[in-house]
């Protein structure tokens, strides 16, 4: 398991290496001038041409980018073109609200698909089956930013429940969780559903009413305990997409979290900014990733055991 870990964790250094060599020479082919970011609008030509030589915008971009990632092994992911501030601290300062977002979200979507998809799987054809598909079609095709304009609406305000944006109190937060884990519970049930249905008709869930076991721990314990390997699957996957930032959710309810962040430097250009924000989101997805692999062998024996023996 150990040795698995470790070759997961090495897995970081190409992820980490594509990934900013992807969004630098991106941010590099868009239009506008860092250096008349940095000067500011009232600068003088001599003023932004002397910006252009100090910050080595007129070298390469190779050489550029060569420089960055030289900084970043020494620690240093530079500093935001447009606030001043050092980019991994700007991060963290926004991670805890995105951290905050993703699982509650997340917890939504659980607390309402797995139920849902284990209730539609085994009303197969019938209309309680098609009344569930129909939410999970809905869910799937339903945009978030729609979504979550309604929820303002209705919700903000016509009845005054809750704030209509930004991070206040806990009551801020409820909204866009909504909005966001209504989306991935739709994809969750449909899953669940799936992987369900696999599984009902296998021998051992004859044999297990057969020995006289309930019917509710017959699919729960039966049943739902050997669909878990795909569900978890979908789960991790969510959550690292919602880790890494609900871009239009968080632009809609003014959230300040990593993806509006992400949003807002790239229409600034800001070059150290967005490359950080990026390269962290990587590693986080790629941890959430591993997570997600070591609760694989928390549920199924026969994974842990292939994980023992590369040990």
């Amino acid at each position: 398991m150990i040795r698995f870990i470790t070759e997961r964790l090495l897995q970081l250094i190409p992820a980490v290496l594509i990934s900013s060599f992807i969004i630098f020479f991106a941010m590099n082919l868009t239009g506008g001038d860092p250096a008349m970011i940095i000067a500011g609008d009232k600068a003088t030509a001599e003023r932004i041409e002397e910006v252009r030589e100090e910050y080595g915008f007129n070298d390469p971009v190779i050489v550029q980018y060569l420089r960055y990632m030289a900084g970043l092994v020494r620690g240093n992911m530079g500093i935001s073109y447009v606030t001043n501030k050092d980019v991994f601290k700007t991060f963290m300062s926004r991670l805890p609200n995105t951290v905050e977002l993703a699982f509650a979200s997340v917890f939504i979507a659980v607390v309402i698909s797995i139920p849902l998809g284990v209730y539609t799987a085994i009303n197969q054809n019938t209309w309680k089956d098609n009344l569930g598909m129909v939410f999970a079609l809905f869910g799937v095709s339903m945009p978030n930013f729609w979504l979550g304009l309604i929820l303002i609406l209705a919700f903000s305000l016509r009845l005054g429940w809750f704030p209509s944006g930004g991070k206040e109190s806990f009551a801020s937060l409820v909204l866009p969780a909504v909005t966001v884990g209504l989306g991935l519970a739709a994809l969750i049930t449909r899953t669940t559903r799936s992987s369900m249905l696999d599984v009902i008709r296998q021998d051992y869930m004859r044999t297990a009413r057969a020995k006289g076991a309930s019917e509710r721990r017959v699919i729960y314990k039966h049943g739902l305990a050997n669909a878990l390997i795909p569900i978890i699957t979908v789960v991790g996957l969510q959550l690292s997409n919602t880790l890494t930032g609900s871009v239009l959710a968080e632009s809609v309810f003014a959230w300040p979290g990593i993806g509006r962040l992400i949003f807002d430097h790239i229409s600034k250009r800001d070059t150290p900014m967005v490359t950080g924000s990026i390269i962290l989101c990587s590693i986080l997805m790629c941890l959430v990733n591993l997570v997600v692999d070591i609760i694989y062998a928390l549920v199924d024996p026969r994974i842990k055991a292939q994980y023992v023996k590369k040990g």
